[in-house]
């Protein structure tokens, strides 16, 4: 069946490469992506949708492709200790698989702050029970814009506002790395979280060229007809939101999932290449030899 699984035309002769050692794979760069999830309105049916960008199609890394708000961690994410509520550091080091508490603060900031530097929703408080509802105005768009162009880290926008991180509104959901054949790595950390009360998302990043709010069932079925341009790991997480009936299910199901790194496997079988994300068979590609692809990527970030 035709899809619309992102797949670069280069990728057949970067394999053949890398496999003949003529390729030195780059080291991934830490990243984080949010799956923003809102329920539908009272009295109407359906699970909860959730919030999607379609990349630009000028974006050198999967441009076209519908994808979450995350993006790469800030080297100043973890250099000082943030103001926090939820599961402490060391617990969010074991669930997302990282040596130090300091990696798992960098990440889980790294997903509340490009929330809301691609989205206007910033998942944190005044206290460790409360989420700020109010971020319009002059002064949040321009300390959101400092935080885009890297002006201010992210420990210096809580501390002048007087937040902490509600990192309990976050449920961690898989990790996927991009294939050690592209140029541009990412080890990605997928999260779920719902909409804050009285926040709004937009489209507030100049990566992306529309935002849509669908039903992960939706999107998927658009991404098997061939109409949504996706990356492996949105199809995968999209299918595994679509049982849920609401966001508060879907977070509570994010401790039960699998964050085993995935990670493409790409090997020759007599005059085919097959390139294949081991645990997801679906994406499997069998390319002949001498040819060029035509649709998947093993990570994804902004």
């Amino acid at each position: 069946m035709s899809n619309g699984q992102w797949y670069p035309p280069e990728w057949p002769d970067r394999i053949r490469a890398l496999a003949a050692g003529e390729l030195t794979a780059a080291t991934p760069r830490r990243a984080a992506t949010v799956m923003l999830l809102r329920d539908p309105a009272t009295g109407t049916e359906g699970g909860p949708a959730v919030h999607m960008l379609r990349r630009r199609a000028s974006m050198a890394f999967a441009g076209g492709a519908y994808a979450y708000p995350g993006g790469g961690v800030d080297p100043r994410d973890d250099d000082r200790l943030v103001g926090w509520s939820g599961p402490a550091l060391e617990s969010w080091a074991a669930r997302l698989g990282v040596d130090t508490p300091a990696e798992a603060q960098a990440i889980v900031c790294a997903a509340v702050r490009e929330t809301y530097e691609e989205a206007g929703v910033l998942l944190a408080g005044p206290t460790a029970d409360t989420v700020v509802s109010d971020i319009t105005g002059a002064d949040w768009e321009a300390d959101r814009e400092a935080l885009v162009a890297r002006e201010l880290s992210f420990a210096e926008f809580l501390d002048r506002r007087g937040l902490v991180l509600r990192s309990d509104l976050l449920g961690a959901w898989a990790r996927w790395i991009t294939p050690e054949f592209e140029p541009r790595r990412y080890d990605t950390w997928f999260f779920a979280a719902a909409l804050p009360e009285g926040q709004r998302t937009r489209n507030a990043s100049t990566e992306a060229d529309r935002t849509v709010w669908i039903g992960p069932g939706e999107a998927a079925d658009g991404y098997d007809r061939g109409e949504l341009l996706m990356m492996p790991p949105t199809v995968s997480t999209l299918r595994a939101l679509r049982p849920y009936r609401t966001a508060a299910e879907a977070l509570k199901a994010a401790d039960s999932q699998d964050l085993t790194p995935v990670l493409a496997q790409a090997r020759l079988e007599g005059d085919e290449l097959v390139l294949s994300w081991p645990g997801h068979d679906e994406f499997t590609k069998h390319i002949p030899s001498g040819s060029a692809g035509t649709g998947g990527t093993g990570g994804e970030a902004g």
